[in-house]
């Protein structure tokens, strides 16, 4: 087994390599945040690119509740004619194509002018920063039904769009993230407290997504190995989930970590434990290939071929790459092709953790941006310039959410739980 050597999952759909385009989060969606011509020109950079796999960015379940502004939103058929275009824009040179189906949960920036929804009403810890987040209102037994069916609308949405599958978003801090963290999620129902009661909401999205979707649609699922709080969701915790997941038709587990309050994606950890410089969670990984019955993906730092390499000889079906796809979107085909290219982008070395985790996002975003125009990616953009080109973006693109959301809830058939 190498890098390229196809991978067949348990729906029996193929995947042509073990290199797949992981999820990173792009804000171009056009005005009615549906994807845009800019978003279509990025995944064809990354369809010639060469990877088995692309694994688009947040895509929203409910227009209220955004990652960002920019976002791309899938909760009904009016924009689904611009969904087939990505689908096939993305699928153009044979590589499987899955939408990332997201709840920010209380992660949701204050600035879109939306109430915010968690399990308990935990704001987010991030000093200075946190007053950029609302308090999150704890969510009632309704609000999580609606989540539960947004989820399965969305997939529904995502098959008829014609793409390959999707994957769940569970980790990173978002709200399925949020109930299985017993730092964030205060409850005393049958959605808090235990690890069952905590993962309920996870395993019941699975279902509701299995049940409205064909077999050969793929469902997986993005989890944490560990939140890397002390306190919160554990490698243990991570352990247990997967043994539930197991009793569920997934595809495939990408294992990742951290959340905003602690981003060990991007390999800074909170709970004093050392992350690797590249393949963060391919130790997790491999403890958890003996009860996984589902193929594994790993996500986190890796840029060169040995270290995709060994991820794949570890036994882990597939190696997730973001940043240095960001910068070369043809990676998978340079090293299909012997060459060892290893991109990176300047390092950060500010002493506040949570402005220097935006300001890495900034400069990924930098990139992304560059290539939707048909431009040269600049990896040695300074931090800073990265992170106020974004912020002034961020402004603009906060105005236009505003007015569409508005003109959203006012127009007839919004889909409701």
């Amino acid at each position: 087994m190498n890098l390229f050597t196809p991978l067949t999952l348990p729906n029996g759909a193929v995947i042509p390599n073990r290199l797949a385009k992981a999820a990173m989060e792009e804000n171009m969606a056009d005005a009615d945040h549906a994807p845009s011509a800019e978003l279509l020109r990025l995944y064809q950079a990354w369809a010639e690119g060469g990877a088995g796999l692309l694994i688009s960015g947040n895509v929203m379940i409910d227009g209220r509740a955004m990652t960002g502004p920019g976002g791309v939103v899938l909760e009904d058929d009016r924009q689904l004619d611009r969904f087939r275009h990505w689908a096939r824009t993305g699928q153009a040179q044979g590589a499987q194509f899955w939408l990332q189906l997201n709840h920010p949960g209380r992660q949701m920036p204050a600035n879109l002018g939306q109430p915010t929804w968690a399990p308990s009403a935990v704001p987010l810890a991030l000093g200075n920063m946190s007053r950029h987040f609302t308090e999150p209102q704890a969510m009632d037994e309704a609000k999580i039904a609606e989540v539960i069916w947004r989820f399965a609308n969305s997939a529904r949405l995502a098959e008829q769009a014609g793409f390959n599958g999707v994957q769940i978003h569970a980790a990173h801090g978002y709200l399925l993230s949020q109930f299985l963290s017993p730092l964030s999620n205060q409850r005393n129902d049958q959605w808090g407290g235990s690890l069952d009661n905590r993962a309920r909401l996870l395993i019941e999205v699975v279902k509701a997504v299995r049940a409205v979707v064909s077999r050969d649609f793929t469902v997986a699922v993005k989890l944490n190995s560990a939140d890397f709080q002390r306190g919160g969701f554990s490698a243990e915790d991570a352990r247990e989930v997967v043994l539930r997941l197991n009793d569920l038709p997934v595809d495939l587990v990408e294992l990742s970590g951290g959340s905003y309050e602690a981003p060990a994606m991007q390999g800074d950890a909170r709970d004093g434990r050392t992350l690797a410089r590249e393949a963060y969670f391919i130790e997790f990984a491999k403890a958890l290939q003996n009860v996984a019955k589902m193929p594994l993906m790993v996500t986190g730092g890796i840029r060169r071929r040995p270290v995709a390499e060994q991820v794949v000889a570890s036994g882990v079906a597939m190696a997730g790459i973001g940043t240095a796809l960001a910068i070369a979107p043809d990676l998978p085909r340079q090293w299909q092709q012997g060459q060892d290219s290893a991109p990176a982008l300047r390092p950060i070395t500010w002493k506040n953790k949570v402005l220097a985790s935006m300001a890495n996002m900034a400069a990924v975003k930098f990139q992304l941006r560059r290539l939707s125009r048909s431009r040269q990616p600049r990896p040695q953009v300074a931090p800073a310039w990265a992170l106020l080109v974004q912020q002034i973006g961020n402004l603009w693109q906060a105005r236009r959410y505003r007015r569409w959301v508005r003109n959203l809830c006012h127009k007839p058939g919004r889909p409701t739980a």
